[in-house]
Parts: C-alpha cells; structure tokens; sequence
C-alpha cells in the first residue's frame, strides 16, 4: 500500500509492520509458487508440488524454542504458526510446537494470546482427532493457567464437555488427566453456569468414579490426578447447594474421606477442601428453617462430614491442618444457631478465667504478624522438599504411586518453604487457665429455648472442644481461624457475658468458686478436669491437638458489641435469631489456600526439568567440597579432649538447656529454658543469629537436632509440651524460616517430665514419647504419624535413642 502512496491508519494505533522480515518470506514463497506455474500450464499432467513456506516456518519456530528465552528476541514466526493451525496437514506439529512454547513460561502465553490464539484452539475443541486431545489438553492447561476469564468462552461453546470426556478416558495418562481436572476446576471456579453445566454433564459422577480405582495399586492413581480429582470436585461444591446435595447423595463424603490417609500432603489436603465444600454455610435446616425430611437429611450428613475432618485435626502437615480449620470454621458459619445453642449451655457463669485463657480476638488483624498468605503458601509442603535431598537420593525424576513418595511432577517436589519469623501476634499470648462448663442445661441466669431438636448435640460440644485446641494453636494464623470459629458461635460473648455476672460487673477475673467441686485445669486441653462430660472426647475418637501451623493472613475482623440486655438473655442476639449468616459473617471466613497454591504447579515448566539456576549449583558445590575436606581432615586426626576449643558466655539468664555443634562450620546453637535460641561462630565467640522459637507463655525445651547435616541442614526445636517446630537459615541474621510446626505426642500432655524425641535422618522418621506408654513415629517426608509401638515401660520415658533404620533404644 506504500508502494502506491497509501498509508493505513488503524485505531486503536497498531506497530508498523511494513518492515517486518516475514514480509521477505512471504515474497520468496510467493515467487517460488509463481515459478511453478509455466511447468503445470504446459503438462496438464504435472504433479503438484505443495509450497514449503509453512514447513520452513514451522522449522524456523522450532529452532527458536531450541535456542530462545524470554530474554531473547520473540519468535516472529508465532503468528504463522497459529495461521497452520487451520491447515491439517501440519495442525498437529503446530499444536506441539505451540504447547512447547507456552510451556516456556506465562510471558510466553501472554504473548500467544496477544496474537489471537484464543479462537483457534477454542475452535479445535469441536474436533474429534484423538491424536489431538493430549495437546490440546496441554495447551488449554497452559491457558487457563494465566487467564482464568477464558472459562465464559469455554462454557458458552461446551468445551467443558470435551475435557469431561478426557478426565474419563482410561487410555490417558495420569499426568494429562490431572490437566483436565485442572482446567474443570477453573471453568466451575467463582463460576455459577460453569458449575451448572459440568453438574449436568455428569462431572461428579466422572470424578468420584476415578477416586475410588478397583485396583488400589492402579497406576490411575498418581497422586497429582488424585490432588486435582479433589480440587475440581471443591470448586464444583463451593458455595452451590444443588450440587452439594448431589455430592452428598452420591456418596462423596465416604469417598473422599478414604483419602485423608494418604501419604502425599497435598492429597489429604485436596480432600479435606473438598469435604469442606460439601458444607453449606447457609442451609435453611441448620438456620432455623422448616422442619423438612431432606434439609434434616442433608444436615446429618453435613455432620458425618465433621467427625471425618476432626478426626484430621492432628495431621502432621501445617496444609492439612489448615484445611480442616478453614472447613470446620464453616460449618460454625452454617451450623451456628445450634452450636451457640450449645456453647450457652454449659459455659458456666463462674469462668472467669477464661478470659485469661482465650486469646483476645481483638488481636487477629495485628499489624505486626509476619505470616502473610504467600509466606503459607510456600511453605505448605516445605519441609518434604528440605528433606528429600538425603531421603530421596537417586529417585528426583521417579514417579511414584500411590503407596509411595510423591513424584517431583508433583507441586510437593518444588521449592516450598514457608517463609515468615518466630514472631507471632499478641493474640498468641494466653495462660493456662481451664475452661470450665457446666454439666446440666441450666447456665444460671441465661436461658434459651430451641426452635427444634438439635439432631447431635455430642458433635457440636466435640467440634467446639476442639476449635478451643485449634484457637490455643502455637501457630498465630490458625489460631486466628480457631478464635473466629469461636466468636460465629458466640464463645466469646457468653463468656463475657457470664464473667460480668460472676464478678458482680468487674472486668477482673478472679478464681472459680469453691463449690464448683472441680480443680482448675492447667490449660484448655486438660478436658477431663476442665470440660463437662458432653465435651470430652469419646474413647474410639482420636484426641485433639494444639499443635497446627502457618495460615495466610487473615482479613480483618470486627466484632458486636456484647450486650448485656438481649432478650434471650445472651450476650449474642444472634444467638436466638434463625436468619441465615449475615453478610459481615461471610465476610469474615476464612478462604482455603491449597487450590491458588495447586495452581501455581502448572505454570511452572511442565515438559522439561527445572534446572537448577547457576547459583544455586555454585552453593551446591562449594557445600560438597566443604564437606569432602572436612571428612578428609577428620580421617587423617585422631580424637584428643585435652585442648579447648572455644569457651564464652551464652548470656542465658536460666542457663543453657541444650546445644548442638555443625559438622562442617564453626557454628555452634544453643537454647535455654525459655526456648530463646542463639547461634555462635566459635572461631570468634561472636553471636550469628537470636530468635525466640515461639512466643507461647507454656515454655520449656526439649531437644535440638539436625535434619539434613550433611546438605542445606534444618534446626529442630522440640519443646517439653511435645511441639516440634523445624526451621530453615537460621544462621542469617534474622533469617530464619519456619518450615513446619506440629504436635509430636498426639494430645499427650507432659505431667512433670517433658517430652522426649529424636531424629533418624536415615529413615526420615522422628521419634517421641514422654510421660506416656508409648512411643510415636513420625514420618516427616510425608508429614505423618508412622507407627505407634507400646512401651514396656510403667512409669514413662525419660530418654529415647534412634540408633539406626529399625532400632530406637527408650529409657
């Protein structure tokens, strides 16, 4: 148009692309196709040979996925690329070359989708080319990874069918079936005719088939395809009733929960997103609705859904426990007529001390809480990936099943560690002063009358006996999640409410009164001294912890006033209402985390290995030479005890309680009583790093062990309470991160002897016992309670020694 004094003006503005080089290929394709004409004019008979040009681009483009990188030059041949798509001859090496392109990287899809790539692939859905579904998976994975707002096209032209076939098919890998789980999963997310559509086209059916193989060593049961089976069932429960009551006549909970045990973290946590979804925070049933069979139905199986979750408050993942405190926080939401109900019943107007006991709910929204929602994220499953370089020698690029150790195509084989700081909210602050309740139905000057029948009571005094251990958590963010359980149930307002009456309107707390007949209980999770027979836990229910971790940040939270004149005589006017959740109580729940942080697995690179940067091959190098002299230099000394090596002073006002030398630096940790933790450089007795392990008031140490001495080596810090908490860099100057937190007793409180673990770094297995007849095994690669061996022992365990693979001495 130049050529002939024409200049094209677009609007919106568009680049110049009168010089751009494909301009000459175009050129040169076109001569070489008019040279051909003369030889086919002349002989009719000539064979027509096809133009090169797109084979050309095509091998031009796959030079440059050999070679380019989001620092290089773009591909100019992209857009060609996409016109061959329409061309069936080289549609499939198209597709495959795209799908390597896109696997480059979100810059690379933004580009593709900035070309118009959007209306091809959408239209290749309607094909029924089997040679193009895996491709096509990929790439729509791929997509949606970055822009979830293609999910309206997809439904609207019923590609959500095409990718429901796909998940079905059993000829598939599992790897690509978990992609179709995945973009499912986004096509139903926050997306109500999405969810309709995929309810309709029998996606529950499809997902809760394959959960449950015939053979439970099937390969179809990879954990990936397992986690996403999960996820895209959530996201299809969440928030919509018609499909939750499908799920609960489905069978799902029963389902699901066979999962819980699995030994992959983001499995058991893929499951309890899902059973959490199956609650309805706004069922009319548990609201003070009609009296109606099915609602009444539909609860009871809610319900069934809770005792499986409390029977997981005690897992070992930071992610699972989360999970479940964001899934029971619903169920308060939904269930909350009933569970107030049942918190006004038995608190008793005496507790005063309670309210040293609770944590201020106040607090949960302080500033200076450093557990941000991406410092969870990363360290969801951190500590599998901290230890795999000694456990997992050999076996980084191995799938594995079911039974086994997850695969590194799985998020769980990434860099996830927790990142965050000892420190914790103020809200973390509490003495241990019991919980008293009352053990009739009277609650002194408080009344309330039921509209109906609680359909089990014994369920909610259990739920809410154990969101008093979540709200106790040494983790600030899921004690947060605890506290605002509490508060939709209104502990906290008929607490104060009867502290006021108890103490004739002083706002001090005072001690229980002497004909209460019972000793005050040491803290919240001494229930049989502290809690009514209706809040302790039966003997065939697993007991409840306190030891949950990490949360992201929670929104902020503001609370009704407690007032004294409420008709019913609760502290809480909600208490008696049988309106659904209002909408500043939706406001308030907390979101689950694992479904963003599963996403982030697919926009990583799918088709090649995630090489280690220079970097960090550099550390991993000088670490191994380190190392290698050191040993060196050991084999050739021999052990003399006549020399000192270093000596200065700890500055520990209570004395140092336990220390622990690195083999292959000059660092020395210590820690005193009040598990205030310094690490030393002993060549110059000058402090390296000093970090308080928590900010709990219940304090004592344990133990501190290495994982991992002879790589990236990890702190652990086992209190005498039993919690073992695991840190990272915590020899930088106030770098340390938390890796993980957990409860190493299972419930089992230290009576006058502390607890006592020890760490076989061979096996991976952590052990504990104390003042009990037992000793537990912990699996920390998969973050689980192993084993359970009883001990011979009468009056407890004092000291344990992990000798080798099968052998731990007790004393």
């Amino acid at each position: 148009m130049r050529s002939a004094n024409c200049s094209p003006i677009t609007y919106p503005l568009l680049p110049p692309t009168h010089q751009h080089h494909m301009w000459d290929a175009w050129d040169m394709a076109a001569e070489i196709c008019l040279s051909k004409l003369p030889h086919l004019i002349a002989d009719p008979n000539a064979e027509f040979q096809p133009s090169p040009f797109f084979t050309e681009q095509l091998t031009a483009f796959e030079v440059w996925l050999d070679h380019g990188s989001e620092d290089k030059k773009p591909p100019e041949q992209l857009p060609i690329v996409l016109q061959v798509l329409l061309s069936q001859s080289h549609r499939f090496r198209a597709l495959v070359l795209l799908g390597r392109f896109l696997d480059m990287g979100p810059w690379a899809v933004d580009l593709a989708l900035s070309v118009g790539i959007f209306p091809y692939v959408l239209k290749l859905l309607q094909t029924s080319a089997m040679e193009l579904r895996q491709i096509l998976v990929f790439i729509w994975t791929k997509i949606l990874s970055l822009d979830k707002s293609c999910q309206v096209d997809l439904v609207k032209d019923g590609g959500h069918a095409y990718f429901i076939r796909f998940l079905d098919s059993l000829d598939a890998y599992p790897e690509q079936r978990a992609m179709a789980a995945f973009v499912l999963a986004v096509i139903v997310d926050g997306h109500r005719r999405g969810q309709e559509a995929c309810m309709s086209a029998g996606l529950i059916d499809v997902c809760l088939r394959h959960l449950q193989p015939e053979n439970p060593h099937d390969a179809q049961t990879e954990p990936l395809l397992l986690q996403w089976l999960c996820l895209c069932l959530g996201k299809l429960w969440e928030d919509f009733p018609e499909a939750q009551l499908l799920g609960l006549q489905s069978n799902a909970p029963e389902i699901v929960t066979c999962l819980l045990s699995e030994p992959q973290p983001e499995v058991r946590a893929s499951a309890v997103f899902a059973l959490g979804n199956l609650l309805d925070i706004g069922s009319p049933s548990v609201n003070g609705g009609d009296d109606d069979s099915d609602d009444d139905e539909k609860a009871r199986a809610e319900i069934n859904v809770v005792r499986s979750l409390l029977q997981v408050t005690s897992d070992g993942s930071p992610l699972v426990r989360a999970e479940v405190s964001v899934a029971l926080t619903r169920f308060a939401l939904g269930h909350n007529k009933h569970l107030k109900s049942v918190a006004a019943e038995y608190w008793r107007p005496q507790t005063n001390s309670l309210l040293k006991s609770l944590p201020s709910l106040a607090n949960i929204n302080n500033p200076s809480n450093v557990y941000s929602p991406s410092n969870f994220l990363q360290g969801s499953s951190g500590l599998s990936s901290h230890i795999g370089p000694v456990l997992r020698v050999g076996s980084d690029t191995s799938a594995t099943g079911r039974d086994g150790r997850i695969s590194t195509s799985s998020p769980i084989a990434t860099n996830s560690i927790m990142h965050g700081s000892p420190q914790s909210d103020d809200s973390s602050q509490h003495s241990d002063s019991g919980i008293l309740l009352r053990d009739n139905a009277s609650n002194g000057g408080l009344s309330y009358t039921r509209s109906r029948p609680i359909i089990d009571s014994g369920i909610y005094s259990l739920f809410i006996s154990t969101m008093c251990s979540i709200a106790k958590d040494p983790y600030p963010r899921i004690a947060n999640i605890g506290r605002r359980a509490l508060s939709l149930v209104g502990v906290e307002q008929v607490v104060m409410r009867n502290t006021r009456f108890g103490s004739g309107g002083a706002g001090e707390s005072s001690a229980p009164s002497s004909n209460i007949g019972m000793a005050r209980s040491s803290s919240w999770f001494d229930m049989n001294s502290g809690i009514s027979m209706a809040f302790r836990t039966p003997p065939v229910s697993p007991p409840q912890h306190d030891y949950l971790t990490g949360l992201r940040r929670v929104c902020s939270m503001e609370f009704r006033p407690h007032l004294l004149n409420s008709p019913d005589g609760l502290a809480d006017p909600l208490l008696s209402s049988a309106a659904g959740p209002s909408t500043s109580e939706l406001n308030i729940l907390p979101q689950s985390t694992i479904y963003n942080w599963s996403c982030g697995h697919f926009s990583r690179p799918l088709l090649t290995g995630s090489d280690d940067n220079g970097e960090v091959s550099a550390r991993r190098e000088e670490r191994e030479r380190t190392a290698l002299d050191c040993i060196a230099k050991c084999q050739r000394s021999s052990c003399k005890m006549t020399s000192q090596i270093a000596s200065w002073d700890t500055k520990f006002e209570l004395g140092t309680k336990s220390a622990l030398l690195l083999p292959f630096s000059p660092i020395v940790v210590a820690a005193d009583e009040n598990e205030q933790i310094r690490v030393w450089n002993y060549d110059d007795a000058l402090p390296v790093n000093t970090f308080e392990n928590h900010k709990l008031s219940d304090r004592g140490l344990s133990k501190l062990l290495l994982i991992n001495e002879l790589d990236e080596s990890l702190l652990l810090v086992g209190s005498s309470d039993g919690n073992v908490r695991i840190w990272r860099n915590y020899t930088q100057k106030g770098g340390q991160k938390l890796v993980t937190a957990f409860s190493s007793v299972q419930g089992h409180r230290a009576a006058g002897r502390s607890v006592v673990i020890d760490w076989q770094q061979q096996s991976g297995y952590l052990y504990a016992s104390g003042d009990m007849s037992s000793i537990l095994v912990w699996d920390l690669d998969k973050e689980q309670l192993l084993n359970t061996i009883p001990s011979s022992a009468d009056s407890g365990i004092s000291a344990l020694l992990a000798v080798s693979l099968s052998v731990c001495i007790s004393g």
